[in-house]
């Protein structure tokens, strides 16, 4: 696939593929072991979720700005390219890589969880637009973060149907349309506290209606862009699904760009 190509699928679908890199395999040989350290840190006993299922571990990698984690070399990669050359994105700091896990039996009911949150996680894969954050007792949406894109690939082998991520094509064209109106009449140091709960919650069913669904998979060595705006989530394990006693590891970046205006208006 083209340059050219992969640009146009990810303005168009809000997501790409990327085959596989041996500087992406490098830097997953060199930092695998630390992928593994982060599930069984007692600090992070607050990532297992859902029954066991889930190890969510949002931003727990201790790589550096780079991406590197001790001793590792910087993230780079087909997709690293196409952030700078194509995304004009440089001289970022990384977040730290949230290790996302799932097992066999991805999801289980969390403890307080309501019914309604099981079975949105069940039958609607969680789905989501990161940045903004459910908040308080009642779960209202605001915007809090402004990554730039997310970033993911595989760090062990498994199959296809082990919870893949799921992407609903076209929806950051959506989002992008829907919050320019909600925030016309509002200054973008502003938009940080306006609640957006029933928009978001509304917006989120006409996805549903409107755009296709679609599962992504990728082997070791390859990696998937998503754009910052697009409605996804994780699909529940599949009976047939099959992985080793990693699980389902993916590694997620996601650097914040900017604020609040670059989050809704930049490419």
């Amino acid at each position: 696939m083209t340059p050219s190509t992969l640009k146009a699928d990810f303005f168009e679908r809000g997501w790409v593929r990327f085959p596989s890199d041996p500087r992406l395999l490098d830097w997953i040989e060199q930092s695998l072991p630390a992928a593994r350290s982060t599930v069984v840190d007692p600090a992070n006993e607050q990532w297992h979720r859902c029954g066991g299922t889930w190890f969510a571990g949002v931003n727990v990698l201790p790589n550096d700005d780079a991406g590197a984690v001790k001793g590792g070399p910087p993230l780079s990669g087909k997709a690293v390219d196409f952030v700078r050359e194509v995304l004009g994105l440089q001289g970022f700091a990384w977040d730290k890589a949230q290790i996302s896990i799932c097992y066999p039996g991805y999801p289980k009911p969390m403890e307080g969880e309501p019914d309604a949150g099981y079975r949105f996680r069940l039958y609607r894969d969680a789905a989501h637009v990161d940045g903004l954050l459910p908040e308080g007792p009642e779960r209202r949406r605001f915007l809090r973060e402004y990554h730039g894109f997310v970033l993911g690939f595989p760090m062990v082998a498994f199959s296809d149907d082990a919870s893949p991520l799921v992407v609903w094509e076209g929806s950051h064209d959506v989002v992008r349309k829907a919050f320019r109106d909600i925030y016309k009449n509002y200054q973008p140091k502003d938009w940080p506290n306006i609640d957006v709960t029933e928009p978001y919650h509304a917006l989120r069913r006409r996805i549903f209606d409107t755009c296709r669904r679609v599962t992504v998979t990728a082997k070791p060595g390859e990696a998937y862009l998503v754009h910052r705006l697009a409605l996804h989530g994780v699909a529940p394990w599949s009976d047939t699904a099959a992985a080793g006693p990693d699980g389902r590891m993916i590694a997620y970046f996601r650097p914040d760009i900017g604020g609040p205006a670059d989050w809704l208006n930049a490419k």
